[in-house]
């Protein structure tokens, strides 16, 4: 459940900052599949990938994280 969260949240992000899945899994040092399983809720994201993942999407970790409701609830506002 918690890797579902972060997926999604991941994904959503990654949209919102217009990267496609192939060209963020390359920024990330990843493969497609790994990153497609982590936004499938699959995988849980290493706490490293989460790192780096909220440094490449200029957010911080605490926008990054899932909230406690589950809702997905993101602002549009800081550009990459």
């Amino acid at each position: 459940m918690e890797a579902e969260k972060w997926g999604r949240r991941i994904r959503a992000f990654r949209k919102l900052k217009g990267f496609t899945q192939e060209s963020f899994a390359k920024e990330l040092g990843v493969s497609v599949s790994i990153l497609g399983e982590i936004e499938r809720g699959n995988r849980m994201p290493t706490e490293h990938l989460i790192l780096q993942t909220a440094f490449l999407l200029n957010v911080s970790i605490e926008e990054l994280a899932p909230s406690e409701d589950g809702n997905i609830n993101i602002q549009p506002g800081r550009g990459r």
